[in-house]
This record gives C-alpha cells, sequence and structure tokens, in this order.
C-alpha cells in the first residue's frame, strides 16, 4: 500500500514538474540549412530607407550577418554587435541586416519606424528592415519575441543560428563562422 501511494506522489509530482516546466522552443535556423526565400512587401514589411520591399536573398554573394529583433529585446545582444564591429571584417564581403519583429511589441509602429531610421543613418552598412507580421517567425520559425542572430554564407546556407542572448563561447563561435564563410 505504502509503495503505490509513493507511484502515486511521484506521478503526480512528475506531472507538476512538466506542467510548470518553462517552455523551451527552438527558433534557431538549423546549420547547414538553406531557408526558403523570404519577400517583406505591402502589409508584410519593408526596408526602412526608402519603404521598398526586402528579399532575403538580397545578399547572396555576400557572408550574411542577420539580426532578427523583437524592439523590446533590442539590446540583447549589444555584445555580439560589438565584437563584429571591432572584428573589422571586410565590407566587400560581409553585409548585415537587422530586420525588426514590429509586430512583437505594444510600442507603435510609427515610433519604431523613427528610431529605426535614426539607426540606418548612423549605421550605414546595416540594411534596416521591418517585418509586421511575424514573417521569419511564421515562415523560418525564428523566434518571436527575442533576438535572433543567423549567419549566412555566399550561398544563402545557415553557417550559425542562435535564438536569445549570445554568452562569450557563442560570440566566439559567430566569429568563428563569419570568417568560415569567406572560404
Amino acid at each position: 500500500m505504502i509503495e503505490s501511494t509513493n507511484r502515486a506522489w511521484k506521478a503526480c509530482l512528475l506531472a507538476l514538474s512538466f506542467l510548470f516546466a518553462p517552455i523551451v522552443s527552438n527558433a534557431e535556423l538549423p546549420v547547414g540549412s538553406t531557408p526558403k526565400t523570404i519577400v517583406l512587401q505591402g502589409e508584410q514589411g519593408k526596408l526602412v530607407d526608402g519603404g521598398g520591399p526586402w528579399k532575403s536573398d538580397r545578399f547572396k554573394g555576400f557572408v550574411t550577418i542577420l539580426f532578427y529583433v523583437d524592439p523590446d529585446e533590442s539590446d540583447l545582444n549589444n555584445a555580439a554587435s560589438e565584437a563584429l564591429k571591432d572584428a573589422n571584417l571586410p565590407a566587400d564581403q560581409v553585409r548585415s541586416v537587422a530586420v525588426i519583429n514590429m509586430d512583437a511589441t505594444l510600442l507603435p509602429n510609427f515610433l519604431i519606424q523613427g528610431k529605426l531610421e535614426d539607426k540606418q543613418k548612423e549605421y550605414q552598412n546595416t540594411l534596416y528592415v521591418m517585418d509586421y507580421k511575424k514573417v521569419l517567425v511564421n515562415e523560418w520559425g525564428l523566434g518571436d519575441h527575442n533576438n535572433d542572430v543567423v549567419i549566412f554564407d555566399k550561398q544563402g546556407k545557415v553557417l550559425f543560428s542562435v535564438d536569445g542572448q549570445l554568452n562569450d563561447s557563442q560570440i566566439k563561435q559567430m566569429l568563428a563562422a563569419v570568417k568560415s564563410g569567406f572560404n
């Protein structure tokens, strides 16, 4: 009798641990994959500078660094951004794009767009894009309320992908992935 009661308690505790465990979702693109081409235009999204459409394969032929950012988490990967800036990467081989998940925040779009226009002027080597409908979340499975970093090689294959804040080890891996893409 005691043994069956213990088993019942263990089963109950196990069920509760699953119920209250944090939900972990893998929102990283698989390394080695080549995600389908995405076009953000019209109601789905646009470029900050000029407002035209953005196509995800725009930078084929270059190593591409993509940040997919919830505006509420915009500072999460500042250390990774600084490491990339300090790496003095060859501008003729590397492109960077920041796609902003406009639907992930309660902040009004006009306010975010104004800040992005200022950033576009300050960081002219980074292309800023607005994703109004979570297209990269839905089509590529990127993190919805986070700050993702994805590195693509010159053919558009994923070399590195992390959802969330990069630690020191991941920043080193990211830099190595960028440099490996030059080959």
